[in-house]
């Protein structure tokens, strides 16, 4: 029999310097703007839900999505109007989110260019590898534009998105995106936007790796005796535990790992094997060949013109 899995409510977790956990400010208010999705996908939802839950209102959310599915997901879930043309929504929106797949970006974006023209809708990007200049090259248009790079576990309401935005992005403009992307976790302002590069491979391709990791540590213990019920639920909520350790203190990672590993104890075993093995070395040399690929794909977006 396994073990028996109790555990407390999970307080939300609040970042220190680098972001920002929900709630947004206020929700803009008294007159919230006409906030459109182009794409009605989980990311999109999960987005829209976490403003709902925060205040705004579900009728000030439209969507366009040409899968009858997506959209009758988003008329249970969210109560939120819905569209099958994408220039239905580009017509209405004040505030513009393109949730759309990379290589889908450059039709949509044709598609909707005379909208976009017209109106000069504050435009967000959420797909990933995407640059603003093809952006405004697909609409014909100089508009105010923001990227963001989200990662999954927005989906839980416990992502991370890195943002940048152009000139044409006023100080609002920049607000607005931030209260939206943190309505489904933390956010940060890069300094460039090839930086979004650096945050796809970190924080966009990094659950993968933790998740890795839990596999690794699950299978490990497995493989000394234990069972795999118990290992799991031990991987989970140690993964956890360390993660609210990190994000609650204020003491860096590398200290906190000090203060757990005893000289000549069991974690500092454990620690120099790694270590022998190399493991700083090959995380850094996976961020880079992910970064790298960012790049690559971006260029591979951009030059279907």
């Amino acid at each position: 029999m396994g073990p028996k899995k109790t555990r407390t409510p999970r307080p939300a977790v609040r970042s220190g310097k680098a972001g920002h956990r929900s709630k947004p400010r206020g929700a803009l208010r008294p007159r919230t703007p006409l906030l459109g999705f182009v794409g009605a996908g989980n990311m999109a939802r999960s987005l829209a839900g976490g403003l709902i839950a925060n205040g705004w209102p579900a009728a000030r959310i439209i969507f366009s999505d040409p899968d009858a599915s997506q959209r009758d997901a988003i008329k249970k879930r969210l109560k939120a109007k819905t569209y099958a043309q994408n220039t239905d929504v580009a017509a209405r929106a004040q505030i513009l989110v393109l949730a759309v797949k990379p290589q889908a970006m450059r039709a949509v974006a044709a598609d909707i260019a005379p909208s976009i023209r017209q109106h000069r809708p504050l435009v967000i990007s959420i797909a990933a590898g995407v640059r603003i200049v093809d952006l405004e090259r697909w609409f014909e248009a100089k508009i105010p534009i923001v990227r963001a790079m989200p990662n999954t576990p927005a989906l839980v309401g416990a992502g991370a998105a890195g943002l940048y935005a152009n000139v044409r992005a006023s100080r609002r403009m920049r607000a607005t995106a931030e209260t939206i992307l943190r309505s489904a976790g933390v956010t940060a302002w890069v300094e460039n936007e090839s930086d979004l590069d650096i945050v796809t491979a970190l924080s966009g391709s990094g659950p993968a790796y933790f998740f890795l990791v839990m596999e690794a540590l699950e299978q490990a213990a497995v493989a000394e005796g234990l069972n795999r019920e118990t290992a799991r639920l031990l991987t989970l909520e140690t993964a956890y535990g360390a993660a609210k350790m990190a994000l609650e203190g204020a003491e860096e990672p590398a200290l906190l790992r000090a203060r757990v590993t005893s000289p000549g104890g069991t974690t500092e075993r454990a620690l120099n094997i790694l270590a022998q093995g190399g493991v700083a070395p090959l995380f850094a040399q996976a961020i880079h060949g992910a970064t790298a690929r960012a790049r690559e794909l971006a260029d591979m977006f951009g030059s279907n013109a």
